[in-house]
């Protein structure tokens, strides 16, 4: 084995130990102990974040910022690490938003001149683009720690219509369209909610909670995958061409789409029920470009808000 390639499988090993003795690789590398204090002197002065202590229980350390260790991209690859950055760019808030930059400048400047013009000459034609919606998550980074720790958090939140303060087990996090979600069980409904990590203005408190104590999924896509699962409720909507390309979009409504040779389409699929009022707020923009058919509830739902509607600009005029 070379030095460098030594040094290397060095950092990798010092980076699965964090704590480790010049004896212990000594045995491991087959090398003098003399041998290994120079390499440890060399990863020191490159920055690899080492300190040692002396004494009987003494040793070597490794800081809790770690560096890790290089690695081989061929050019492909770091096309793909490159671009998996760049889709996060649109989103407003990020757990890790300047550790990302700092990414993809120490990224690039790595990479030879040829590839980096590749690169920058793709990123002026390809963008993964994600609505800007207006909504900050100052919270988000804490929320994404107590997810990690697995802890309890106390939350004022507020929703559409009110504000409340109560305690959740969050199961993870996604994002979706611009925003970031916690599905978490709410010890106050008894149930597992999905809250908006913007509507989140305060964590109140957070502390670990007993495991098994609470039933919720063990991550967050086992909780996805139930969901698109627990499909209660029958719906059927018509629509024309206009219609059809509105739906296209829109992931919950556009599995269920079948278009028609003829032209239009219709949606025929089953969705949570509590998607219900979702449905109709996104349906009544449509106008007559899209006709329910079932279910009577979503009906009903439309037929309160467009009197809901008529009320509101009309009463001026009786």
């Amino acid at each position: 084995m070379s030095k460098a390639e030594r040094l290397i499988e060095m950092m990798i090993t010092i980076n699965a130990k964090k704590d480790f003795t010049v004896g212990e690789l000594a045995n491991e590398f087959s090398v003098s102990k003399r041998t290994i204090l120079r390499d440890l002197q060399e990863l020191e002065q490159a920055g690899f974040p080492l300190y040692s202590e002396v004494g009987a229980a003494g040793g070597y350390h490794i800081l809790k910022e770690r560096v890790l260790p290089p690695i081989t991209f061929s050019e492909s690859e770091a096309k793909a690490v490159f671009f998996a950055c760049q889709a996060l760019q649109y989103y407003r808030d990020l757990p890790f938003e300047q550790e990302t930059i700092s990414v993809l400048k120490k990224f690039l400047n790595c990479l030879p001149l040829d590839i980096q013009k590749r690169i920058t000459q793709m990123q002026n034609k390809i963008v993964f683009w994600i609505p800007d919606r207006h909504c900050d998550s100052p919270l988000l980074q804490s929320m994404f720690l107590a997810v990690i720790n697995h802890h309890a958090i106390t939350i004022r939140y507020s929703s559409t219509y009110s504000e409340s303060t109560r305690t959740i087990i969050p199961i993870g996090l996604y994002a979706m369209n611009g925003l970031w979600y916690c599905p978490a069980y709410c010890t106050t409904a008894n149930q597992i909610r999905v809250f908006r990590v913007d509507r989140i203005k305060e964590m109140i408190e957070e502390k670990p909670y007993p495991k098994g104590k609470y039933p919720i999924p063990a991550s967050v896509q086992e909780y996805l995958e139930k969901t698109e699962v627990k499909n209660d409720c029958h719906i059927k909507i018509q629509l024309t061409d206009i219609g059809v390309k509105r739906c296209e979009s829109e992931y919950l409504l556009a599995k269920g789409l079948k278009t028609f040779p003829m032209g239009g389409g219709i949606i025929d699929t089953k969705i949570n029920d509590t998607a219900l009022e979702w449905v109709a707020d996104f349906i009544l923009p449509f106008g007559n470009n899209a006709t329910v058919l079932e279910p009577v509830e979503l009906i009903e739902l439309i037929k309160q808000k467009i009197y809901q509607l008529h009320q509101h600009y009309c009463k001026s005029e009786s």
